[in-house]
């Protein structure tokens, strides 16, 4: 089977209001996105974040409860919570270097410049840590998307929600994590999402791009 491209995928994807409750999405297309999301690049490899895999049903209907009754949340058949770190400290980016060294041998370049990083996050305060480190699983929720997209799996990210209830919900304040974005996966109810049958809207090229020669 010819793979469609990339900007087709993009076309056909779309925030999916109604998801068909009676559709499961497959595992094996659920770990391709996962699998996306770990090889999303972040800032330093430091991949500061987690993403929690919920299907249990009385959880999910917790998180819709704390998402203002969001219903794809517990109509598609997983929901993705994407959990940043809390705060940047030196055990966490020590971490990052054994996975370097255990990678690509114990270099002193790599010492080197992740002591540079640890003396310029850890002192830093909290909140402007989570900021950085919210960014980072931004870019992973992106791919995420884009990795949903060519599973042919629908997918809506969505921020409207109570982070401290879905913290409290999934226990994250004790791991040091603060929840950031939900994506539910699930597939599209043709017939009852408003939204399906629309056409999609972006600004043009031309209002969106300036090229500077």
């Amino acid at each position: 089977m010819t793979a469609k491209p990339l900007n087709d995928l993009l076309n056909w994807r779309y925030a999916t209001k109604k998801m068909d409750p009676s559709k499961t999405v497959p595992q094996e297309k659920v770990e391709a996105i996962i699998e996306a999301i770990r090889m999303a690049p972040t800032s330093s490899g430091t991949q500061p974040f987690e993403v929690f895999v919920v299907t249990n049903p009385e959880i999910r209907a917790k998180i819709t409860e704390a998402a203002g009754g969001q219903a794809q949340i517990i109509d598609g058949s997983h929901v993705l919570v994407f959990a940043a770190w809390d705060n940047y400290t030196a055990d966490r980016i020590d971490e990052v270097v054994d996975l370097n060294v255990a990678a690509r041998g114990d270099l002193p370049m790599l010492h080197a410049y992740y002591d540079n990083l640890k003396s310029n996050y850890v002192p830093r305060d909290a909140e402007t840590n989570y900021a950085h480190a919210a960014r980072q699983a931004y870019i992973a929720l992106g791919i995420a998307l884009v990795s949903a997209a060519e599973q042919e799996v629908d997918s809506t990210p969505m921020e409207g929600f109570g982070p401290d209830a879905v913290d409290a919900i999934l226990g994250l304040k004790e791991r040091g994590l603060r929840s950031l974005v939900l994506m539910p996966l699930g597939y599209r109810d043709e017939d009852g999402d408003w939204l399906a049958p629309m056409d999609k809207v972006r600004k043009t090229r031309d209002t969106l791009v300036t090229e500077v020669n």
